[in-house]
C-alpha cells in the first residue's frame, strides 16, 4: 500500500519560512508527478493546487498567488518531494496536501497557520 507522509508543517509568523517534505513508499508505484495542494481547515471541497514538479523533466508550475516565494523540490533517491515556503503570508493558512500522479495517491495533510 502506497503511503504518503507529510511534514514540515506548524506555525510561522508573517514574512517567515517553513519547509514541507512528502515521502512515498510503500507499495509498487512509478512516480510521473508530485504536487502540494491546499485547502483551509474544514473545507476540503476547494482544493488548491499550489506546486507541481513532472518527475521526469523537472517541470514545476505554481499558483500566482505563491510564484516566486514558494518553490517545489524532490530528492529522487528517497522518493521525496518539498515545499519550501518562503514569505509566508496570513493567507498561506491551510492544510497543505501532498499528492502522487496527480491524485492517484494523497497524504493526510499538515496545517500551516501563518499568524500576521
Amino acid at each position: 500500500q502506497v503511503q504518503l507522509i507529510e511534514s514540515g508543517g506548524g506555525l510561522a509568523q508573517a514574512g517567515g519560512s517553513l519547509r514541507l517534505s512528502c515521502s512515498a513508499s510503500g507499495g509498487t508505484f512509478s512516480t510521473s508527478a508530485m504536487g502540494w495542494l491546499r485547502h483551509t481547515p474544514g473545507n476540503q471541497r476547494e482544493r488548491e493546487v499550489v506546486a507541481r514538479l513532472q518527475w521526469t523533466t523537472g517541470h514545476t508550475w505554481y499558483v500566482d498567488s505563491v510564484s516566486g516565494r514558494f518553490t517545489i523540490s524532490r530528492d529522487n533517491d528517497k522518493n521525496t518531494v518539498y515545499l519550501q515556503m518562503n514569505d509566508l503570508k496570513p493567507e498561506d493558512t491551510a492544510v497543505y496536501v501532498c499528492n502522487l500522479n496527480d491524485g492517484e495517491y494523497w497524504g493526510k495533510g499538515t496545517l500551516v497557520t501563518v499568524s500576521s
